[in-house]
């Protein structure tokens, strides 16, 4: 059947997983960070689905490889932000390699996709 829409693909899949590890471990998260750490971290785990999404619905090469991009950076912005969770107490190391593999697996997903559709 192939790929038909951006829920197939498998880079989407794991950027939400990503989403919902994200939402489940920002609930240990003191109330004052709602509006600060924890709101930037759910916008760039979003934002990384999102564009993925965005990308896959355009037609162009070009624009698709541009979103690809636009996800990648919204992850490294999220991997900045788990890095400062960790140091400053908000995420126990174990949660944190936990989520940081799942960083990993999209990082190298987004990375292929964007590899693929260069190659084409």
């Amino acid at each position: 059947m192939g790929i038909q829409k951006f829920t197939d693909l498998n880079t989407w899949k794991e950027a939400h997983k990503l989403v919902l590890i994200i939402y489940g471990v920002i609930d240990n998260y003191p109330k004052k960070e709602t509006y600060i750490l924890v709101s930037q971290m759910l916008r760039a785990a979003i934002s990384i689905t999102s564009n993925i999404a965005e990308g896959f619905g355009r037609r162009g090469k070009k624009e698709k490889i541009q979103f690809y991009y636009l996800a990648q950076a919204s992850l490294t912005e999220l991997q900045n932000q788990l890095i400062i969770s960790k140091d400053i107490g908000y995420l126990p190391e174990n949660k944190f390699y936990y989520v940081w593999e799942q960083t990993v697996i999209v990082h190298k997903l987004i990375t292929g996709l964007i590899k693929s559709i260069k190659s084409r």
